[in-house]
């Protein structure tokens, strides 16, 4: 299988060498049909047409933790310092405990500085 790195995001421009995921099962996606050597994770994503919030980072990071995934290195580049918490913690919290391999490198901040295009509408 080949690696990738993904970046979990609903409005910033995707890094140069990154595989966009614009929602949580976009992400999953990627994760059942390739390794990921690097992960880059924001956490609000936003909602959906109906309003109802669309599945988060953290959401994610449970995902991971359930099921044993593996990136290589984790970035959590959201702009959300509870959450950014919550995600490191739970993150480290998934390796002591077993559910996630141990030599997973964990960052708590950005891989890489955060972009927005800015569209230019007349």
């Amino acid at each position: 299988m080949d690696k990738i790195n993904v970046y979990l995001d609903d409005l910033r421009d995707c890094p140069d060498g990154f595989v966009v995921a614009r929602t949580v099962e976009a992400a999953i996606e990627l994760f059942n049909n390739h390794q990921v050597h690097i992960l880059s994770l924001d956490n609000d994503m936003g909602t959906r047409e109906d309003g109802t919030l669309c599945l988060a980072g953290s959401d994610l990071v449970n995902h991971i933790c359930e099921h044993g995934l593996r990136a290589d290195i984790i970035y959590i580049h959201t702009d959300n310092p509870v959450e950014r918490g919550y995600m490191h913690r739970g993150l480290l919290a998934a390796q002591h405990r077993g559910f996630i391999d141990e030599d997973i490198i964990i960052h708590p901040y950005p891989a890489v500085p955060n972009k927005y295009t800015v569209s230019q509408e007349s």
